[in-house]
């Protein structure tokens, strides 16, 4: 119950400062209007399983979802390359690239950690644009950032429903969808199941909020290990 009031506290302070906001201008993080819970003293409910599905990486090559939505713990985005909006694509990867800095402080965390980007127009976000995008994000070789886009907007589409992304579909004169634009801005955070675990919206879009909750995860799977091993040892 605190953590969802904290959070009602926080959408009704960020509902505020966007509409105050003008595309121009530079994107600032919403003002926290709660101090986060410490790693660990809470608990996050497991929300949906992620489907798996088929994409394309930054060389063209086919890649399985669940490749990157287990064995780490995941921060997943749907963004395009071109979104020019203040609060959309540009502010989720400046709010990840802060927050992946943070991160890399902890190398055994670090280690243990991914970001995924997901293009909404694999029309525009070909392999080829999405490998110049992304060495913008991923210079430093000890962090794992990877970029996705789908053969076809159809292809992409079942995995956006999955993830109950809201998107707005443009088609042409067949009425065959050529791109999808996502509008309400999402990060998922998935845990190393495969378990969606938690979803920013902006309002909660916080480098430190969401350090804390990935620490919360890290330490849960931590104690599962150590639970399991003593059972273990018990059962010889």
């Amino acid at each position: 119950m605190l953590r969802v009031s904290r959070r009602v506290v926080a959408c009704l302070s960020i509902l505020a400062s966007a509409q105050a906001a003008v595309d121009v201008s530079p994107a600032t993080a919403p003002r926290m209007e709660f101090t986060p819970l410490a790693p660990g003293t809470y608990q996050l409910q497991a929300i949906q399983s992620v489907e798996d599905a088929t994409l394309l990486d930054e060389r063209a090559r086919p890649v399985r979802l669940s490749a990157l939505t287990q064995g780490k713990i995941t921060l997943l985005t749907f963004f395009y390359t071109y979104c020019v909006d203040p609060l959309g694509c540009p502010f989720a990867h400046q709010t990840l690239t802060l927050l992946r800095e943070r991160i890399l402080r902890d190398r055994e965390l670090a280690r243990e950690v991914r970001f995924v980007g997901i293009s909404c127009d694999p029309g525009t976000d070909t392999p080829d644009v999405l490998a110049r995008y992304a060495m913008d994000f991923t210079t430093d070789s000890r962090f794992e950032w990877r970029f996705l886009t789908a053969r076809s907007v159809s292809a992409l589409l079942p995995v956006l429903d999955d993830f109950g992304q809201d998107v707005s579909v443009d088609v042409d004169e067949s009425g065959r969808a050529t791109r999808a634009l996502h509008h309400m801005l999402k990060v998922f955070l998935i845990d190393h199941r495969g378990r969606v675990r938690e979803i920013y919206s902006l309002a909660y879009l916080q480098p430190q909020v969401m350090l804390n909750d990935i620490r919360t995860l890290y330490l849960e799977r931590r104690s599962g290990l150590a639970g399991a091993r003593t059972a273990a040892r018990r059962a010889q």
